[in-house]
This record gives C-alpha cells, sequence and structure tokens, in this order.
C-alpha cells in the first residue's frame, strides 16, 4: 500500500546562496539550480565575505554552496560566519571542489562535497534535496528530544 502525499511541494521556495569568486562557475550553477523543476529556486549570489554579510542582511538562505576556489582565510571566515550566525547556523552548506583528494576547511560544518566535474541539474537536486531533509530530520529529532526530556523530569519528581 502506497501513502500519498497531499502536499503539494511545486510552491515550496527554496533560497539558495552561491559563493564564490569565479563568476564562470557560479553561472554554471546557477543554471543547473534552474534546471531543476519542481521548486521554485530562489538564488543570491556573493563573491566575498563583504558580500556575504549584505546578502545576509536581505536574504535568509535554506540552503548554501560555496566555491572551494574562494582564498583558504576567506573561506574559513565564511564557514565559521555561517555556523556562528543565527541566521544561518542550521542551514545545510555544500562545498563545490575541484578535487578530491584534499578536504576543505570547515569540515564537521559542511554537510556535502560536490566535484565540479560532475556538477549536473541532478545532482544539485540530489544534494538540495537530501541535505534539506538530513536538517529537517535533526530538528524533529531535536523537538523529540525536548519533549521527552521534559516528560522524563516530571516522571522523576
Amino acid at each position: 500500500m502506497e501513502t500519498i502525499s497531499t502536499t503539494n511541494s511545486n510552491t515550496e521556495s527554496v533560497n539558495v546562496l552561491l559563493v564564490g569568486n569565479n563568476p564562470i562557475d557560479m553561472s554554471r550553477v546557477l543554471d543547473n539550480l534552474q534546471q531543476i523543476k519542481g521548486k521554485r529556486i530562489l538564488t543570491e549570489i556573493a563573491f566575498d565575505l563583504k558580500t556575504v554579510l549584505e546578502r545576509l542582511l536581505h536574504f535568509t538562505p535554506t540552503f548554501i554552496i560555496i566555491d572551494d576556489n574562494l582564498d583558504q582565510r576567506e573561506l574559513k571566515s565564511a564557514i565559521e560566519l555561517f555556523s556562528k550566525n543565527k541566521k544561518t547556523k542550521d542551514i545545510p552548506i555544500t562545498m563545490l571542489k575541484n578535487s578530491n583528494y584534499l578536504q576543505g576547511p570547515g569540515a564537521p560544518t559542511v554537510t556535502d562535497y560536490v566535484l565540479k566535474q560532475n556538477l549536473t541539474a541532478e545532482t544539485l537536486y540530489t544534494v538540495l534535496k537530501n541535505a534539506l531533509k538530513l536538517r529537517r530530520t535533526q530538528a524533529y529529532l531535536y523537538e523529540a528530544y525536548q519533549k521527552r526530556k521534559i516528560a522524563w523530569m516530571e516522571f522523576m519528581q
């Protein structure tokens, strides 16, 4: 027996923040994002840490994609900013990599890595779907833990 979902995922919008200093790579990612069907995807592009801060003032992303071509200090600063900012600390971060050998900075906070040579609309859709599902699961588990913790404390008194 199959479960039929009554929610309409077509109206759900996903806000994506692209961070990178190579306009060619960013436009390729943007083209791939626009090819994803079934989701309304709003994007903002930031080329350095200053423009990241400017974008965060008026844009609340639900997904962040960072290119690893940024300067290593700037890349590390951006990832630290995302992990400490209350607006972005629970947002999944995906890093676009040139090679599979070097692990970039921010390994614990980056949820996924994608090689640029494998970048397609299907790959981005899969990464996006899995990352958002992971965050929803984490939020659900946190809420369930808090409820059961309160119930357990009341039981123990």
